[in-house]
């Protein structure tokens, strides 16, 4: 689960699992694999840090760098 901020300014955790695509439309569009739309104000960059850090507490051998 990642967290991430709604353009309500309502915190909240998505399962970074159910991702589909991230858009930019301008604002940053997620839409999850059921069809579910949420728009955001963090930016791709930010949600893909978010997801690879997420996802290095539970692989600890997956290097800081990725290229």
């Amino acid at each position: 689960m990642i967290k991430l901020t709604g353009f309500n300014n309502v915190a909240f955790y998505l399962n970074s699992e159910l991702i589909e695509k991230i858009e930019i439309t301008p604002d940053t569009v997620i839409t999850t694999i059921n069809g579910k739309k949420y728009v955001v104000k963090e930016s791709p960059e930010e949600i893909i840090e978010k997801i690879i850090a997420f996802k290095r507490k539970f692989m600890w051998n997956l290097p800081e760098v990725i290229k």
